[in-house]
């Protein structure tokens, strides 16, 4: 045993004990998270996450679902009981991977949140991909980018900027809306190579097939010849590759050479209280992916005969309505934080989701039905391609002085209804689109009525 002395230091470093923590093994942290001591027990953690909030009553409609897909029910009440089932299990979702986020770290927490975020979205696209519905994961995922940009964005401006301004860093809110410019860019060139080839076509009289793809709205290439057709597709699947690896270039300068841009606002955030124990997020998230893989397929497989029967169209169930349900959660987080003026974050939740859909879900659909030989492209309709273009031409204008206010967010609310209003009026060429006839547009009170029928 050392001798002790008046010169034996009180704190022994060096060959002593050390003044800094060990380092920990990824097993053995993952050994203490697993076990969760300290943290809440399954029991209180299950009871936040089914009663936490009041948007839970909504869960009734998921036996409904069942049920009513199971009994074949009419097409109406499979296509409600699904879409109103949904819209608790995004926010259950949003509820579990915010849990989960607060353990794992900020790099692993930026990943979860990029996959699960937009969870929803991916598993109505994947289902309606497998059903080969096309049309429908291209207008679903065009109308979440919309419904982001526009009717989020645009609620939380208003909502932040009815007491005054908000302000937030315009550095990193233009390194975003860059990428989201980019990723638009990217869907103009395959309509662009697409307009050529077919423009070919009418040159060598096939008129009346190019006119009949166009009222069809084919996105696969197959109304062009087999080398164009072939075109497209490379253009397609080759760009989704580039696309994903831009976004995780985005991810690397988002949560690592560049993290103090994203920081402003998030380190005056109070730190808040966890509710659900480790184990317990991440049962509840895998248990709620697996419902909602099942509502969405009810979902995707009630759509076509609910537009035949009920008259509604397509674009406006893909670009509208599924949408608003896959980002109910969203909504609600990005204009409270709005009201609390921590606009930063609401730009990053709305503009951030935007990108993930644009350049990873996407992408990732694209290369998923190359895999499963199912021949999505990036080739929109003429129409979606130019809504979506000015849509984030003006998100551009509007961000780039880093300041926001109300009448901003209602130039963004008024474009999404203008949009939606298009997309109820746009022909569907399976659906014979009426209106009732009190909705005939002669005097300004059938207008009116008509935006509001547009709208509901």
């Amino acid at each position: 045993m050392a001798t002790i002395t008046d010169r034996t230091p009180l704190l022994e470093n060096g060959s002593g004990l050390s003044l800094e923590p060990r380092a920990q093994s990824f097993a053995h942290r993952m050994t203490v998270m697993l076990k969760a001591e300290g943290q809440p027990s399954w029991l209180a953690s299950y009871r936040f996450f089914l009663f936490g909030s009041w948007v839970n009553v909504l869960l009734i409609f998921i036996p409904l679902s069942f049920a009513s897909h199971v009994l074949n029910w009419d097409a109406a009440l499979r296509f409600s009981f699904s879409f109103f089932a949904i819209m608790p299990l995004a926010a259950l979702l949003g509820t579990a991977t915010e849990q989960l986020s607060m353990q794992v770290g900020q790099t692993l927490a930026g990943l979860l949140n990029a996959t699960f975020g937009n969870a929803v979205e991916i598993i109505v696209g994947i289902a309606a991909l497998l059903q080969d519905e096309l049309r429908i994961v291209q207008t679903s995922m065009l109308g979440s980018i919309l419904s982001n940009l526009l009717l989020v964005l645009g609620c939380s401006f208003f909502a932040g900027g009815l007491l005054k301004d908000s302000i937030f860093d315009e550095t990193a809110a233009q390194a975003a809306s860059s990428l989201m410019t980019l990723a638009c860019i990217t869907l103009v060139v395959p309509a662009a190579y697409h307009s050529s080839q077919t423009r070919g076509l009418m040159l060598g009289n096939a008129t009346s097939t190019v006119l009949n793809a166009g009222i069809q709205h084919v996105v696969d290439g197959t109304d062009l010849d087999k080398e164009a057709e072939f075109g497209l597709r490379f253009i397609s699947r080759g760009t989704s590759i580039l696309l994903l690896i831009i976004y995780i270039g985005y991810l690397t300068f988002q949560l690592k050479t560049h993290a103090r841009l994203f920081e402003d606002e998030r380190g005056q955030e109070e730190e808040e209280p966890q509710l659900m124990n480790f184990p317990a997020a991440c049962s509840a998230l895998l248990l709620v992916t697996v419902i909602t893989s099942f509502c969405a397929d009810f979902l995707v497989a009630s759509i076509e005969e609910t537009a035949e029967r009920y008259h509604i169209s397509r674009p406006f169930i893909g670009v509208i309505l599924l949408p608003i349900v896959a980002n109910a959660a969203e909504h609600v987080t990005s204009i409270w934080m709005a009201r609390k003026d921590k606009m930063a974050l609401t730009i990053g939740i709305c503009v951030g989701s935007s990108i993930q859909i644009s350049a990873f879900v996407i992408p990732m659909l694209v290369i998923i039905g190359w895999i499963t030989h199912h021949n999505l492209t990036l080739f929109f309709s003429d129409f979606e391609t130019i809504v979506l273009f000015v849509s984030v031409l003006l998100v551009q204008f509007l961000i780039q002085d880093g300041k926001s206010n109300y009448m901003e967010g209602m130039m963004l609310i008024v474009l999404y209804l203008v949009l939606a209003l298009a997309c109820r009026c746009r022909p569907d060429p399976r659906v014979a689109l009426t209106y009732p006839p009190s909705l005939q547009f002669g005097s300004p009170s059938s207008c009116i009525s008509s935006i509001l029928y547009a709208a509901l």
